[in-house]
């Protein structure tokens, strides 16, 4: 054992007890343990900094960048909508649709992109449902990596182990060789994160108290302008409830008579619709061609998508109290457009236009951002939040997606490699203008991306070192040739061990070689040990360096041991399923 292998158990020892104590951010530690490689003299500098541009790296960035496009244009709130219409009043359903379907397109696509595109949609239906992020992120990342194994392209491990296959002059695996092993894998591994996992998943911060926050009801209203798609439609067939979570309170027919909003009420050009919802519901129903919102005037203005909002509180001796919106002229006074009123729950049965404001009375506004950053300085108001995000550009909404889809297809039948598509489309939206580079860098995780990049140099240099190679001298020595079955649970066990600090290629390219010569000295068949491994390198359940884990890790405010705590049952009962399944499909 050489004095470079020793100090690396010491930085990899060191490395797991601050990841468990958390006394510093994640990637921080990241960021200590690559400088940490350098000084030692375990790597050098050129090394280790090559994660930085690594394709792993680049193609974290570039889906961030494709997903904060998504975002952006409003495919991710439209999803999101669809996705709540299918839970219905049974909130135990969102697990079922947001893990399978995280499942089914990550058989299909790499699990970090399916990871990327998931998690803002997931943090927006847990505001919506008032779940906490953490109970709903980690089951969808653990579905994304639980379908690594349905088909060759569900993962680039599997391609890779196909490859070295290739090269010890094995046939390569088919597309859906692996599919009878990773569907009881990924079946299995849902059922134990519905009824056992999710109540293993803590909920420690207070976060929940600024959801709460976020979720204030409004009432509002909005006009049926003439040509509208909903003119002529029944509530029920427009879905105000079902579509966007709204509840109607009155509807003011042109004649000036008010109707019942019953589910058979028919709205006409010139109907005002009273709607009760929150500030992402309201601010969603824009989309909506053909309404606009009345706020206070009598001829509505259309929202604009170049405008921002933000929630104020009428202050004691302010000119707005006692008075209506409609007599303080309060548009063109102020520059702003009020979409809702709060009044500490009470809801509101008047047009908003005509109700004299109170002390503490909460307007949703919306306006220029520059005019609603001016308004901290006035003494009207107290701003509560103020969100200068624009508002999602719809009308790109199928050209983003088009872009992601197309980047997926190249991927997937193998014309581009994941990195060099996730950039091709990052450029692409950027020269469509589906998304400015200025907003898609806000959008980035950079600390996310930045641990990602320092974690690759540990992998790094456990194969520089010589450490992976000895580990898995040390485990063939251990358990011995004689047992063929222990020696293939050794395999699977070295593999997942080796896939946690380093990447799952990494671990597969260095274990592959080894079981097959292994194999080949035994007289048994290479092939079983092949799928094993491949099976073992993409189980990264344990801990949270699987990029697809780090993605969430920050959203839901996860510590290192809840993957620990969560992962490790997940993690034996794959064992138990690749075990007994493996060498029954492809006999020892």
């Amino acid at each position: 054992m050489t004095l470079s292998i020793i100090l690396l158990i010491i930085i990899i020892i060191a490395a797991l007890i601050l990841f468990s104590i958390e006394t510093l951010p994640a990637d921080v530690i990241a960021l200590g343990i690559m400088l940490a490689l350098i000084l030692t003299g375990i790597l050098p500098a050129e090394i280790a900094f090559e994660g930085f541009g690594s394709d792993t790296a680049m193609m974290i960035l570039g889906l961030l960048i494709l997903t904060a496009a998504l975002v952006r244009t409003g495919i991710v709130q439209i999803l999101s909508r669809r996705i709540l219409q299918s839970v219905g009043s049974n909130h135990q359903n969102i697990y079922w649709i947001i893990m399978g379907s995280a499942g089914l397109l990550s058989g299909f696509i790499s699990n970090t992109a399916t990871a990327a595109f998931f998690t803002p949609m997931t943090l927006g239906i847990s505001k919506r449902l008032k779940i906490h992020p953490a109970k709903l992120l980690m089951p969808m990342a653990f579905a994304s990596i639980l379908a690594s194994s349905i088909t060759l392209v569900s993962t680039s491990t599997n391609v890779v182990v196909s490859g070295l296959m290739t090269q010890s002059g094995l046939s390569p695996l088919g597309m859906f060789e692996l599919t009878p092993v990773g569907l009881p894998i990924l079946v299995v591994g849902l059922f134990y994160m519905f009824f056992i996992g999710r109540h293993l998943i803590p909920v420690r911060d207070v976060k929940g108290e600024d959801l709460q926050e976020d979720l204030l009801s409004y009432c509002s209203e909005f006009k049926v302008a003439p040509g509208s798609p909903w003119e002529g439609q029944t509530l029920d067939e427009i879905g105000l409830g079902k579509e966007y979570d709204l509840n109607v309170l009155r509807i003011l027919k042109t004649t000036g008579y008010p109707a019942e909003p019953r589910a058979t009420t028919v709205l006409e050009a010139g109907d005002r619709v009273l709607i009760e919802g929150t500030q992402e519901n309201l601010v969603s129903l824009q989309e909506q061609e053909g309404i606009v919102f009345s706020g206070e005037a009598d001829e509505p203005a259309a929202i604009s998508q170049d405008l921002s909002t933000a929630e104020v509180i009428a202050l004691p001796g302010s000119p707005l109290i006692g008075r209506t919106l409609q007599g303080l002229n309060f548009r063109e006074r102020y520059g702003l457009q009020v979409l809702g009123i709060n009044r500490k729950g009470e809801t509101l049965r008047r047009r908003i236009s005509r109700t004299r404001l109170q002390v503490g009375d909460q307007l949703l506004l919306q306006g220029d951002p520059d005019t609603i950053r001016s308004l901290s300085n006035n003494n009207n108001f107290r701003v509560v939040s103020a969100r200068l995000d624009i508002l999602p550009e719809t009308k790109r909404a199928p050209l983003a997606l088009s872009i992601f889809a197309g980047v997926i297809f190249l991927v997937a039948f193998n014309v581009l490699s994941l990195p060099v598509g996730v950039m091709l489309g990052a450029l692409i939206v950027f020269i469509t203008r589906c998304i400015t580079p200025a907003e898609a860098y806000r959008q980035v995780n950079w600390s996310a991306w930045l641990l990602i990049a320092s974690m690759l140099a540990l992998g790094r240099a456990m194969e520089v070192s010589g450490l992976a190679a000895l580990a898995a001298d040390w485990m063939i020595d251990l358990i011995g040739l004689a047992n063929p079955m222990l020696l293939l649970a050794t395999f699977f066990f070295l593999s997942l061990i080796m896939t946690q600090p380093m990447s799952n290629q990494a671990a597969a390219v260095v274990v592959i070689p080894v079981a097959i010569q292994a194999a080949a000295q035994l007289g048994l068949n290479p092939r079983t040990f092949a799928v094993m491994i491949a099976v073992g390198a993409s189980c990264s359940f344990i801990t949270p360096l699987e990029p697809a884990c780090l993605m969430v890790y920050g959203p839901g405010n996860y510590r290192f041991f809840d993957f620990v705590k969560v992962g490790s049952i997940l993690t034996v009962l794959i064992f138990g399923i690749a075990l007994l399944m493996v060498p029954w499909l492809w006999p020892l």
